[in-house]
């Protein structure tokens, strides 16, 4: 058998930095402050500032019972511009992704680890796992940069009357959901660099492997018999020094 523990130490860390970036990559999802929309009318937003994500907006006011006042944003609504839309799918596919990538690169570092017998498919699970991590650094980071371009530009949204949100605010900052999203997607697409990378001699396990004394099958040797020895015979073979003393 083929110890191969010591290859995949960076495979191991890298499992460790896909499953960190997985976790930022779902609390971007969550997070409200895609966009800070800055308003001059403090009557209803009583901080001046209103926060939009993919999935809502949100605003703290004196004008409602609650402190937060909050308005679901949907696919289907006709108001929200292409760029959300687009990131609460592909937001979506990142951490479905994510969590696949993961577990294949789980499995990965598992058959390097504890020295499976089988690893005809080990190439073929770390490719797995580096492909599913890229696929989830490239689903997150597009609609990021995406929105944060619409950010920067100071793109309008024509939000209905329920949300209470003018469609030109006099500001807009990118939010703290973008700079986590964007740090998780870096993360990611370093993992997917290590798994991709992982350079174990793939011949060596097509070739006879080297012979491994604790798993070979026992060869028995016996001591010769007492007929034997007396008859000078050893193997079937007489001994030269038994057969020159009898001469003399």
């Amino acid at each position: 058998m083929i110890y191969l523990t010591h290859t995949a130490h960076q495979q191991f860390l890298g499992l460790i930095v896909g499953v960190l970036a997985w976790i930022l990559t779902i609390c971007t999802a969550g997070f409200n402050e895609w966009r800070l929309w800055y308003v001059d009318d403090v009557s209803v937003i009583s901080a001046g500032v209103a926060w939009v994500g993919i999935w809502r907006a949100c605003f703290y006011s004196h004008a409602f019972p609650s402190a937060e006042y909050c308005q679901s944003i949907s696919i289907s609504d006709a108001f929200v511009p292409v760029e959300i839309s687009v990131a609460q799918v592909l937001m979506g596919l990142a951490v479905i992704c994510g969590l696949v990538g993961n577990i294949s690169a789980a499995v990965a570092v598992r058959m390097v680890y504890f020295s499976v017998e089988d690893r005809r498919n080990i190439r073929l699970v770390f490719v797995l796992a580096g492909a599913l991590y890229l696929l989830t650094g490239t689903f997150s980071l597009v609609p990021l940069v995406w929105n944060m371009r619409s950010v920067l530009h100071n793109s309008t949204i024509h939000f209905p009357p329920e949300f209470r949100l003018p469609a030109a605010p006099v500001r807009q900052q990118v939010g703290s959901a973008i700079g986590v999203g964007i740090s998780a997607s870096i993360l990611m697409l370093m993992s997917s660099l290590i798994f991709l990378s992982y350079r174990y001699v793939w011949r060596a396990l097509s070739s006879e492997a080297p012979r491994d004394p604790l798993h070979d099958p026992w060869t028995i040797t016996t001591l010769p018999q007492k007929s034997e020895l007396a008859n000078g015979d050893y193997q079937g073979r007489n001994n030269p020094a038994f057969t020159s003393e009898e001469n003399s």
